[in-house]
């Protein structure tokens, strides 16, 4: 990876060529952090996007901090540039960004805005933003025809600052706690300074369009983004399970896959746990990392079911998929927090519906777009420990029912949540938007 800043933009030159010998779109792809193994969605759309003929670069606001990749990280070519995370700590940096800034054509307008922003968002976070952007918008390379945001919080600020100062298009890309969280003023503003934004749950466009007047509603797309199915494919030597939970010697297998934060849950799931039937044997696999990981464990010891439970914190994807192709059940507790912060549609779900997977969730946000209650899985309110017991309980002493669940489930994720429908028409857009500032710049 490249973590070293270019020292000023190169002189505008030719972007390479496809097979077909026109000039592949140059996208600038800004993140908060890369890579993230909880961010297998993203990732999954860069490689795609590469895959249909645009030429990616990625400027990330954090360094990584997970300690593995998954493998798809490894296929992405877009190269890679680390942004100053905290700008007294690139005093230089920052310092150079900021005087080759005043000099570009748009910079009086995004301080401007910035101002504007800053008025009403008196926060050390929304300072880091703007130089942030001053780095972005001085080190990007002179053939960059556009900029897309990952995010629509701090990283689409960062993006919308560069994009002013180089008066550059900027699309966005929406997911959860970034709809959730967001003030509707910087919604509203943010969505009117972009060619358009790109979310992946119904329910996530219905509150951003909410934001904004009536004709500005066709700028938010709705784009699933499915899963690679080539990637999580069932494997052809998996049979259905026939655990019921009455075996000491062989109990049912529960598995979830998600960080270890308020949103998942996880509290509520471990108080499901502890309420299962007596007679019940069940073992919990955990897959994922997250700062509520002590206090979730010794929830767990305090409710006596600690010695049923394996904590296998964060995993690479080939890891996760023995998981699922193990398991009996898949279980995610989502939930909304007191800040607003919720799940858009998680991505873990798909993957287990993908491998024939029972799924019991909570009826909230996207979730229901993709399961199905009594029909590709299970669905109970967030927040009651008692309706999850009784949807796990149930399901584990039902076989027949959960490989019903689990085929119905494949068939639909299928049939509906592929990833190339979303790509394509990511890719259309960004095209749209960004290849008429292409041809002026080459001209």
């Amino acid at each position: 990876m490249d973590t070293q800043a270019p020292v000023a933009p190169p002189e505008a030159g030719t972007a390479p060529a496809n097979r077909a010998g026109t000039p592949r779109l140059s996208v600038a792809v800004v993140l908060k952090g890369y890579p993230r193994l909880s961010e297998t969605f993203i990732a999954q759309e860069l490689l795609g996007l590469e895959r249909r003929g645009l030429r990616l670069q990625i400027w990330s606001l954090r360094l990584p901090y997970d300690p593995t990749a998954h493998p798809v990280h490894d296929e992405i070519a877009a190269p890679v540039t680390y942004l100053p995370e905290y700008l007294w700590r690139a005093p230089r940096r920052v310092w150079r960004g900021w005087r080759r800034a005043r000099r570009l054509p748009g910079y009086a307008a995004a301080w401007r805005t910035f101002l504007r922003d800053l008025s009403r968002d008196r926060s050390p976070n929304r300072m880091r933003r703007f130089g942030q952007a001053c780095v972005l918008a001085t080190e990007l390379p002179a053939d960059v025809d556009g900029i897309y945001a990952h995010f629509l919080h701090t990283p689409a600020s960062t993006a919308r600052y560069a994009a002013i100062m180089r008066r550059l298009p900027f699309a966005i890309s929406a997911h959860a706690k970034d709809i959730w969280t967001s003030p509707d003023w910087e919604i509203a503003e943010k969505i009117a300074d972009s060619a358009w934004l790109t979310t992946c749950t119904a329910a996530g466009a219905d509150r951003l369009r909410a934001c904004l007047a009536t004709g500005a509603h066709d700028k938010v797309r709705l784009n699933y983004h499915g899963l690679d199915l080539d990637r999580f494919a069932t494997s052809p030597d998996q049979t259905e399970q026939q655990r019921d939970g009455r075996n000491p010697a062989d109990p049912a297998v529960i598995v979830s896959v998600g960080r270890l934060v308020a949103k998942k849950g996880y509290d509520d799931l471990l108080a499901a746990l502890a309420a299962l039937p007596a007679g019940l044997e069940w073992r919990f696999v955990h897959i994922g990392g997250g700062p509520l990981k002590s206090r979730l464990a010794d929830q767990a010891r305090k409710l006596g079911i600690a010695g049923r439970i394996e904590w296998r914190g964060r995993q690479a994807q080939d890891a996760v998929l023995a998981a699922l192709r193990a398991a009996d059940l898949f279980v995610l507790a989502s939930r909304v927090t007191e800040d607003g912060d919720r799940d858009g549609l998680p991505n873990v779900l798909m993957e287990a519906q993908s491998q024939r997977l029972a799924c019991v969730a909570t009826d909230i946000s996207g979730i229901p777009e993709l399961v199905v209650d009594g029909a590709t899985g299970r669905l109970v309110e967030p927040r009651n420990p008692l309706a999850l017991a009784e949807a796990i309980a149930s399901l584990i002493g039902d076989p027949a029912a959960r490989n019903r669940l689990g085929a119905a489930a494949t068939q639909r994720l299928t049939e509906q949540f592929s990833m190339t429908v979303g790509l394509d028409a990511i890719a259309a857009d960004l095209h749209a938007a960004f290849a008429a500032n292409a041809v002026v710049r080459r001209c």
